[in-house]
């Protein structure tokens, strides 16, 4: 093939080209052009082709293509440039396909035998270098789609589809790789947005309150996700995300946590529920963005938790209230967990950290604790089914894990429900047997064994009560009138403490002692000793109404005898009998004659003289000393007298005298328990160690103070230095001893 045919054949291909640039294809035979240019490659003259087909594409996009773009700039709207830009870059795209396929034959053989660009590639990059990368094209290109956005920011209306076809455009000049278009548009776009959105953070903090400001960023956030949906790269849009989080989120949360009058603290005490949930979703999309709320809602926590512990610090604290206040704030704070922060982990740990915190700030929680549960157990909770009697159980046991003296709530709990059991006011055995499977499943059967014995002895007593009825039944056996009905405890189980040496009426006593005979017989080897102020009695008692003067009393008039039975403690009964005898008894006299310890004596006075008015079966003669008429204080002295109210009168035949009891221990009651059980834990501490150094043998300080700390935090926080005693205390008594070569290393001795 002479180069003259060579020329023909090129100028052929040339002015094809240059109609299809042109846009009149419609007589071209693109048969022959393929034709033409198979030949050229297949004798050698791949080069010229190649080298032709650029000139050509050159000239057409500097000639033509170039002059129209720039002469679109001078104009006054930036829309008629962007759609000039884009015909060109469409019409730009359709021809080169146009020529690719005329040049297939090239980019198969001619290509890729040279490892140059394909045809198609070849037209992209001159587009690129000649066009969208020349002097002012670019930099209005960029100036006009970033204007374009922040326009539409503004809530202009935007030619959208422009701008979709102008970042298609960068991306496929990229040819495989994003840089064109993070270089020519992308990078510039976020640095832009972040200006942007930084100085609008700025003006709606300064203009609205927390919850329109988490509005307005939400909706920021929907609408740029949007918008790099429609006409950005996919890329984009986590890209341009992460700003409007950062400079609208994260570098206000804090300040927007914090808004007084608006902010979290504000949203929870309003119950503000919807404002939590949109200002807990946009913060848990930035790192510390929950960890910043979480501080925010635990100081407002703590301090409404600190306010209730506060308030029942003092002695006329109501320990129900107390409960019952703690279980509504947890509740509260359940809520805002389920409705508004999705259960979240960092939250919910906060929450519990802090009830945790406060709860044991107060040293009475444990005794009030089981003081509440006490008061739902009872019989006579009036309004509550056994369902929502078993739904409150359930959130003491929440408040119930928070404790870390669980060792002094057991002492409590074995005393409530030792007086439950014993006095009959316990609402049901299926309520008190499903706490105490609670308790089991929280701490092991460790913590419950000895409740559980308690639940024992009163089955085994109720039998043994029936033995003794038919024992006394057949040996005609006399209890003086008394029907005596017994419970035998196990010492271990139960608390009682040693029995005060209380002077019981005659009657009762023998009955007593006929038992005793009766249970000896049946358990030889064993011990019965009376505990008095565990007891209830049933008394009879006649009132003759009140004496009337001579002037008072009409001729032919009488006053009938009304007769009551009383339920009363063993206490009161001693006191009660004793009127039988004399008329009037001082409190020293009533000491005296009954024996009965002064604290127990003084509660036992007061709620059959001073208890309500409906109760007052004995009557104080002390007069006030003020001489004010005013009613004299409860206050009991020695020489106060007493004597049967001879004027009591009830609507009820059975009246029960109300126990004068406590709310909670008094704080030389207090320091007692405190005391045994600090006596209690000193045994365990010594258990847990040697049970740690029997298995070690040998054990460093620092490790064995950790491992009893961790095996006997569920029921207490041991102390290091209380730790520290019992060790000395054990290798004194020989049970460990200190390595001769570190004192710091104990060794078990068997």
């Amino acid at each position: 093939m002479d180069e003259k045919y060579v020329d023909n054949i090129w100028n052929v291909l040339k002015n094809a080209i240059q109609e299809i640039q042109k846009k009149n294809n419609s007589g071209l035979s693109f048969e022959e052009l393929y034709r033409n240019a198979y030949n050229m490659v297949l004798h050698k003259h791949g080069e010229r082709l190649y080298n032709g087909l650029r000139e050509v594409v050159t000239h057409h996009l500097e000639a033509k293509i170039r002059v129209d773009i720039i002469a679109s700039l001078n104009q006054q709207t930036s829309g008629n440039f962007l759609q000039t830009l884009i015909q060109a870059w469409n019409d730009h795209q359709t021809s080169m396909i146009m020529i690719r396929d005329i040049l297939m034959y090239m980019d198969r053989v001619y290509v890729q035998q040279n490892n140059v660009e394909n045809v198609y590639n070849l037209g992209l990059h001159l587009f690129r270098d000649l066009i969208v990368r020349h002097g002012n094209i670019r930099e209005h290109l960029q100036e006009t789609l970033l204007d374009l956005i922040q326009r539409e920011r503004k809530s202009e209306v935007v030619d959208r589809i422009a701008i979709r076809s102008a970042c298609s455009m960068l991306i496929t000049l990229g040819i495989g790789s994003r840089l064109i278009y993070e270089e020519d548009f992308e990078r510039p776009f976020l640095q832009r947005s972040a200006a942007f959105f930084k100085a609008e953070g700025q003006k709606f903090l300064a203009e609205n309150s927390a919850s329109v400001y988490i509005a307005k960023v939400e909706q920021r956030l929907n609408e740029e996700s949007e918008r790099a949906n429609v006409y950005l790269d996919s890329y984009t849009e986590k890209k341009i995300i992460k700003v409007v989080e950062e400079e609208l989120i994260k570098k206000h949360m804090k300040t927007v946590v914090e808004m007084e009058n608006s902010g979290v603290v504000h949203m929870l005490k309003e119950n503000k529920f919807g404002d939590l949930k949109c200002i807990y979703k946009l913060l848990s999309r930035v790192s510390d963005g929950i960890s910043t709320m979480s501080e925010c809602m635990s100081r407002y926590l703590r301090e409404i938790g600190t306010a209730i512990v506060n308030s029942a610090s003092g002695d006329e604290a109501n320990p129900i209230n107390y409960i019952q206040s703690l279980i509504d704030l947890k509740d509260r704070f359940d809520e805002f967990l389920k409705q508004s922060f999705n259960n979240d982990k960092i939250l919910k740990q906060k929450i519990s950290s802090d009830f945790e915190s406060f709860f044991n700030e107060n040293s009475k929680s444990p005794e009030f604790l089981s003081l509440f549960i006490d008061d739902k157990l009872k019989k006579g909770v009036k309004g509550l089914t056994e369902q929502e009697i078993e739904i409150i159980l359930d959130k003491t046991m929440v408040l119930f894990r928070y404790l870390q003296e669980k060792d002094m709530f057991e002492r409590y709990y074995k005393q409530h429900l030792a007086k439950r059991l014993l006095l009959n006011k316990s609402l049901s055995y299926d309520s008190e047997k499903g706490m105490i499977s609670k308790l089991k499943t929280e701490c092991g059967c460790q913590f419950t064994s000895k409740l559980e014995g308690m639940f024992k002895d009163m089955s085994v007593s109720d039998t043994l009560q029936d033995d003794f009825r038919r024992h006394t039944a057949n040996s005609s056996l006399s209890l003086s009138g008394v029907d005596l009905s017994v419970k035998v405890l196990t010492t271990g189980y139960w608390p009682t403490t040693p029995g005060a040496k209380v002077n019981l009426p005659t009657a009762a006593m023998q009955a007593f002692e006929a038992y005793k005979r009766f249970y000896l017989n049946k358990h030889s080897g064993r011990k019965l000793e009376l505990q008095p102020q565990m007891g209830m009695a049933d008394l009879t008692a006649a009132f003759y109404g009140k004496q009337l003067t001579s002037d008072e009393a009409p001729s032919s008039c009488f006053v009938a005898t009304k007769k009551h039975t009383l339920v009363v403690s063993t206490y009161q009964m001693c006191i009660l009998v004793l009127f039988n005898t004399k008329d009037t008894w001082t409190f020293e006299e009533l000491k005296t004659e009954t024996n009965i310890p002064e604290k127990d004596l003084v509660r036992a006075v007061q709620a059959l003289a001073m208890g309500k008015q409906q109760q007052r079966v004995l009557t104080r003669l002390t007069t006030d000393r003020t001489g004010t008429g005013k009613e004299p204080t409860k206050e009991i002295e020695p020489s106060h007298q007493f004597k049967v109210n001879d004027g009591f009168t009830s609507k009820l035949y059975r009246v029960k005298i109300q126990q004068v009891a406590a709310r909670g221990e008094s704080e030389p009651e207090r320091k007692e328990t405190r005391q045994k059980v600090d006596e209690d834990r000193k045994h365990e501490i010594e258990a847990a160690i040697v049970r740690i150094m029997k298995s070690r043998k040998v054990l460093q300080h620092n490790n064995l103070i950790t491992e009893v700390t961790g095996m006997l935090q569920s029921r207490f926080m041991p102390s290091p230095q209380a730790i520290k005693k019992r060790i000395e205390n054990l290798i004194d008594r020989e049970y460990l001893k200190r390595t001769e070569g570190d004192r710091k290393i104990y060794e078990y001795l068997a």
